[in-house]
């Protein structure tokens, strides 16, 4: 069928499963198609083609609330429910987003990028809907690994307890972004293997009330008998125990299978638990053979063989290069343990696994657990290196504030795609950590103009032994700089001068470096001399150089890749007021009050004026260079 001219899911209730079976088929291709030019989240979509259109099937969107855990398995959602032609612009600048967004449908009832949050939200929305005495079906869809995440548990434990209706569907594929970890892990394996354990509990009690005279009275007390099967049927009987009926496991690539348990869980009341066994990727041989998560998420790629386009870098991924860094350092330094929340292929970190497999520890979805963890060990003298990425590390704020700053200790946290990420849009960029790192005590933040200082950084926070120490860096490769070949510390808040001026001063660092310097190229040309300074540590500021800069009464510009409040120019002006400095005229360029939605990140920086051109005209405007001017 075209599925251009799909306006909502509707047409699914009169549809056979053969013809269902086709309908998949065209979607898997559409998407191996359209992900091949925009990239994309297509090993989770694909295998989730059947389930989706089941769900649509079976329920009605939007009175009824499917609630996508994470969201980067809601583009066939998106397909059924009028978004196909959109498909072009996915995940580009004012495109179709690549997660669910509440105004571009009424069937996204829900926003997510970060997962572990399906669960409480349709807590929420099954009180709301029994407050209100409406009759909607509530439908969370959760993923194996996303299940790890302790919010999700907390949810799963009131839910069970407060006995409200709601089915969930454990959408259970082995592997998250990366293969799945943990003790939970293993027994959705076990469940795996069980059978279908409702069916059988259900012709248990029909065959006792069979039994003549005594049937009734053996049927009444049969709950024991029906424990004892449970027990023997599914092992741990997690979710039952938890208050959940527990149907499956179902194949999730099998309509018949999918509809019958889908239509039973519609009759059961209190909370269900629909476990549906999928295939990531499947339909796709590369996708289906990945079994480290590459094709969980992509940049283009050649469809007939599944080659991915290469970008035309220079440098080694930032990535890559932190993590190398650290373990070249662990060969001498065995203090040093790694620890990962689900994101060992991101952050690089198979390299540091091979060569120490008993210090490399991926906790699953598990970010405040990891956050702790590392303060665990830093009080055993050991380093822990925490690699999480800037959006990621929000959910742990509070670990790191109580457990590792308020006790001052050692621990690294490698900040990863910090700063504006792209295509994934507002629920990835990293532009907060700044703001919510700054402000806790005995914290050291810092971040390098390129790879060849990310390495000495790292020498940095690894011989630093007085604290907490955070290093940022951007998604992405560095500048194809030349890299020294031996380590060095950089004394902890000192700035360096990249180029001279008189005239007014330009602070920044990191990804910004770049523009900075192009802006004073600029400004040179029209005779006003701009300094530019890598003030590569954030926190703390170089006390030394500040005072210079304000004595020599300069105008400064700070240019930083994240939110204005509470950032480094905000730094910058309370160092300014608490030295009373009071003439001193401090402009400040970064990421406004607003969530920064999906595009590339030159596009999007274009859209905020974070731009060379945007400094320069910035500089022209502050008065002591105006009226040099004149």
């Amino acid at each position: 069928m075209d599925l251009l001219s799909i306006k909502n899911p509707e047409f699914l209730k009169k549809m056979s499963n053969n013809e269902l079976e086709k309908l998949s088929a065209e979607i898997r291709q559409f998407l191996i198609e359209k992900l091949s030019v925009t990239g994309g989240h297509i090993g989770p979509n694909l295998g989730v083609v059947e389930l989706t259109i089941s769900l649509h099937k079976i329920f009605n969107s939007p009175d009824d609330k499917f609630i996508w855990d994470v969201g980067h398995q809601s583009y066939v959602h998106k397909i059924l429910t009028g978004r196909a032609c959109e498909f072009d612009t996915l995940r580009q600048h004012k495109g179709l987003c690549g997660f669910p967004k509440r105004n571009e449908s009424e069937h996204d009832v829900w926003e997510t990028g970060h997962s572990s949050t399906s669960l409480s939200a349709g807590m929420g929305m099954a009180i709301a809907r029994d407050l209100k005495k409406t009759k909607d079906f509530v439908i969370p869809i959760i993923g194996d690994g996303a299940l790890t995440g302790g919010m999700a548990l907390e949810a799963l434990n009131h839910i069970g307890h407060e006995k409200k209706d709601m089915i969930v569907i454990l959408n259970d594929n082995e592997m998250s972004i990366a293969p799945n970890v943990g003790a939970l892990h293993n027994v959705l394996g076990r469940l795996r293997t069980a059978g279908k354990y409702h069916w059988v509990k259900d012709e248990l009690e029909l065959l006792l009330k069979k039994i003549p005279a005594v049937g009734g009275a053996l049927a009444s007390t049969a709950e024991r008998v029906k424990d004892s099967l449970k027990y023997l049927l599914v092992t741990g009987v997690f979710f039952e125990e938890l208050g959940f009926t527990y149907l499956g496991p179902v194949d999730g690539h099998n309509f018949e299978d999918l509809q019958e348990n889908l239509r039973y869980a519609k009759k059961t009341k209190g909370p269900v638990l629909l476990h549906v066994i999928t295939k990531k990727g499947k339909g796709y041989q590369p996708a289906e053979t990945d079994t480290v998560g590459t094709w969980h998420g992509t940049g283009p790629y050649k469809m007939e063989t599944g080659d991915f386009v290469k970008s035309s870098t220079k440098g080694p991924s930032w990535s890559g290069l932190v993590s190398e860094t650290v373990r070249k350092l662990a060969k001498t330094d065995e203090r040093i343990v790694a620890i990962t929340p689900a994101m060992p292929v991101g952050s690089k970190l198979e390299g540091f696994a091979s060569e120490f497999p008993d210090r490399m520890y991926d906790v699953g979805i598990a970010e405040q657990h990891a956050a702790t963890m590392a303060a665990g060990l830093a009080t055993q003298n050991m380093k822990p290196f925490l690699a999480i990425y800037s959006t990621f590390l929000q959910r742990a704020y509070d670990q790191v504030v109580h457990d590792i700053c308020r006790q001052n200790l050692n621990v690294f946290i490698g900040v990863d795609r910090a700063g504006l990420v792209g295509a994934d849009g507002e629920t990835h960029q990293g532009v907060f950590d700044i703001a919510f790192l700054r402000h806790i005590p005995n914290m050291v933040l810092m971040m390098p103009k390129d790879e060849n200082e990310g390495q000495h950084m790292v020498k940095t926070a690894i011989d630093y032994d007085l604290g907490p120490i955070a290093m940022r860096f951007a998604r992405g490769n560095g500048l194809g700089v030349e890299m020294d070949k031996n380590l060095k510390a950089i004394p902890i808040g000192s700035w360096e001068v990249l180029r001279e001026g008189s005239d007014a001063v330009i602070l920044t660092f990191g990804t910004t470096i770049g523009m900075a310097m192009e802006a004073a190229e600029k400004l040179a040309e029209q005779e006003i001399f701009v300094r530019v300074v890598n003030a590569r540590f954030i926190k703390p500021l170089d006390n030394e150089m500040m005072h210079s800069i304000l004595s020599e009464k300069l105008p400064i510009l700070t240019i930083e890749e994240a939110v204005l409040q509470g950032g480094f120019g905000s730094a910058v002006l309370e160092f300014a007021q608490e030295h009373k400095y009071y003439g001193a005229v401090i402009d400040r360029m970064g990421i406004p009050d607003e969530f920064i939605e999906h595009g590339s990140v030159a596009k999007l920086l274009e859209e905020i004026h974070l731009t060379a051109d945007s400094a320069v005209q910035r500089i022209i405007s502050m008065t002591p260079i105006t009226e040099k001017r004149i």
